[in-house]
C-alpha cells in the first residue's frame, strides 16, 4: 500500500463541483500504487452518495456506475481490530477533536507509516500534528503552485 484514502477524496471523484485538481491527481496516482482504507470507508462512501442522490446531485445510474469504478480500483480495506478502535482511534479522536471515523484514517496512516489523502481540513491538521504526511502534499495545499500538466 502507498497511501491511506479517506472517503472525502473518493466522494469528490464522483462530484464534479468538489475537490478540484488534487482529487484527480490522487485518482491518477492509483495507476501505479495501491490505497488502503479504513474498515468503514465503504459505508461512508455509500452514505455520502445516497445523500447526494436524495438531494438530486447524482442519479441512481451514476451511483451504480461510480461503485463499479471504485470496485475496479486498487483499494484494500484494513481489517481493524476492536482493540485499535477502542484504544488508539479513540485517543486520536479526543486529542484532535475528530470523529471516530476520521480518527480511524489517521490511525491507519500512523500504523502503516504511509501518507494520507484527504480533503478534510481538521484531519489534515491532525495529520500534521501527528507527523503524518499528506499524499501529494503539494496538491493538498493552496500555497503550492501545481506542477504543469503532462
Amino acid at each position: 500500500m502507498n497511501f491511506v484514502l479517506d472517503a472525502s477524496v473518493a466522494v469528490a471523484w464522483c462530484m464534479e463541483d468538489e475537490g478540484g485538481p488534487y482529487v484527480m491527481e490522487v485518482l491518477e496516482s492509483l495507476r501505479g500504487s495501491e490505497a488502503v482504507v479504513a474498515h468503514h470507508w465503504s459505508l461512508e462512501v455509500t452514505n455520502a452518495l445516497l445523500s447526494a442522490e436524495r438531494r438530486g446531485r447524482i442519479d441512481r445510474t451514476g451511483v451504480t456506475r461510480f461503485f463499479t469504478l471504485l470496485l475496479a480500483l486498487p483499494i484494500a480495506v484494513d481489517p481493524v481490530g476492536r482493540a485499535i478502535a477502542f484504544q488508539e482511534t479513540q485517543r486520536l479522536a479526543r486529542a484532535h477533536g475528530l470523529t471516530s471515523y476520521d480518527a480511524a484514517y489517521l490511525e491507519l496512516a500512523l500504523r502503516t507509516g504511509v501518507p494520507l489523502a484527504t480533503l478534510d481540513g481538521r484531519l489534515r491538521e491532525a495529520a500534521a500534528a501527528e507527523g503524518v504526511a499528506l499524499h501529494l502534499a503539494g496538491w493538498a495545499t493552496s500555497e503550492v503552485t501545481p506542477p504543469p500538466s503532462r
